[in-house]
């Protein structure tokens, strides 16, 4: 008797003796199951409500089929998961999982699909300050850069004796003809120049900027309003910024000295530094080429600019002799001389800061911050917020869910790969929704781990 042909099988090799066939009538299955831990995270710290509330909605409620939840929530947890562009919730709409993180798992109309899909979202990204004819959501900026500083403080249990902040700028290279684009001679593209404020791993602010300015244009503006904010919670809290020599101008200084905020600062190196340090170089060229390996002095001195400075401020000086030539470095600080030596100063308190960059790089290349291809400045940056929103999101779940497990200091990257891409059944009934994940899931512990901490946390 032949073989009865079903053509929606596909055979395969077989293996042994069994033949191994094919077909895709397994039913609801998801390949984002871990997502599930983005959930039980954003309930913990209320991200999406919140966000959501930032945006004033003017369409006429009898008609809405999708909130403005829902969509902040899609798009958010589809940065998190992956999926950067808005033509990939067309597929997404129907993800069980999805719809169970929407708090959505049917359409209330027979030719909708339980969650939003691109265009949907698209006219969400091109909203307006205000609801008009034809853009009926508007997003409240100053509220958004708020809420980045309120989650912040939710953070801490208590408020800290101490806290530093990072500043810092990076190129978003532009592939197009974006409202606001400029070639940028150092970066050597066309680029936006977003400012980053972070705190640890905390992110504060993220800014999308032009990049025909100065890399410090704005910070003054941004730091006065992040930490008028921070001192209204934490009024006395100690705060350091740190930044690189980009950042070293006279106005955010002064601020600084006004305002009783330290600082420490790199400061660009000219003849007149490098002179001020002659003898720690010659000393260190000696012990470099007696011992073969790089040496450094430190000195720790007064100096002021011929023009741009107000007032003469404390710098140190680092002269390191390293592969046969000098290599002058300088910052400049605040912090007194009887608080901390010159060495400790650079190596440890000023060197530190470029583990920001590291966040900025799980920003960029894990969120897709830098998914800048919108028409307007506008847009793009609510598209800047929406991954900024994923990485406080995703820096959530790594500390509360998994400070205990060996994902503690893991990037975004690594989360997404090992705890969220969990392939897993749906099966939706009246009563529960069960996802039955694959049982070879190696992460298993800390999965089980992280769930019991984010209902602890959530109690």
């Amino acid at each position: 008797m032949p073989t009865e042909c079903n053509p929606a099988l596909f055979e395969f090799a077989s293996v042994e003796n069994p033949a191994v066939v094919a077909s895709f009538d397994g039913g609801r299955i998801t390949s984002d199951a871990g997502a599930l831990l983005l959930g039980a995270t954003d309930r913990v710290i209320g991200l999406t409500r919140r966000f959501a509330a930032c945006f004033k909605d003017s369409r006429n409620g009898d008609f809405v089929e999708h909130s403005v939840q829902t969509l902040v929530t899609q798009r958010i947890v589809g940065i998190a998961l992956g999926y950067e562009d808005l033509i990939d919730h067309d597929e997404l709409r129907h993800d069980p999982v999805m719809a169970v993180l929407a708090g959505k798992l049917a359409a209330t109309r027979s030719d909708c699909a339980p969650l939003a899909g691109k265009s949907t979202l698209n006219r969400l990204e091109l909203r307006r300050t205000e609801p008009t004819r034809y853009t009926k959501i508007a997003a409240d900026r100053g509220a958004i850069e708020a809420l980045l500083v309120d989650l912040f403080l939710d953070a801490h249990a208590k408020a800290p004796r101490q806290i530093t902040l990072d500043l810092d700028a990076t190129d978003d290279p532009l592939h197009g003809h974006q409202e606001g684009r400029f070639f940028h001679g150092y970066y050597d593209n066309y680029c936006y120049l977003p400012l980053y404020v972070f705190c640890g791993r905390h992110l504060l602010a993220a800014k999308l900027r032009r990049s025909n300015i100065d890399a410090a244009a704005g910070s003054v503006e941004e730091v006065t309003r992040i930490i008028s904010q921070i001192r209204a919670r934490w009024p006395r809290v100690r705060i350091l910024l740190r930044a690189d020599s980009g950042f070293c101008r006279e106005a955010l200084m002064a601020w600084c000295e006004a305002n009783r905020v330290d600082y420490v600062f790199g400061l660009a190196g000219n003849d007149r530094l490098v002179a001020a340090i002659k003898a720690e170089l010659t000393a260190a060229r000696s012990e470099a080429e007696a011992s073969r390996k790089p040496a450094r002095r430190f000195k720790d001195f007064r100096w002021s600019t011929g023009e741009s400075w107000s007032r003469t401020r404390r710098v140190i000086g680092k002269a390191q002799w390293t592969q046969g030539e000098a290599n002058p470095r300088f910052i400049v600080t605040s912090l007194p001389a009887a608080g901390i030596a010159a060495r400790p100063l650079y190596e440890t308190i000023y060197c530190a800061r470029g583990e920001m960059e590291n966040r900025i790089k799980e920003c960029q290349l894990d969120l897709f911050a830098d998914r800048t291809s919108a028409a307007t400045m506008q847009a793009n940056q609510l598209r800047l917020w929406f991954a900024s929103l994923a990485y406080v999101l995703m820096a959530g779940l790594r500390r509360i869910g998994l400070a205990h497990t060996q994902f503690a200091n893991a990037t975004c990257g690594t989360m997404r790969l090992k705890l969220l891409k969990i392939g897993a059944l749906v099966r939706i009934s009246v009563r529960r929704v069960v996802i039955a994940m694959a049982s070879a899931c190696p992460w298993q512990h800390e999965f089980a781990l992280a769930h019991a901490m984010l209902r602890r946390a959530g109690a």
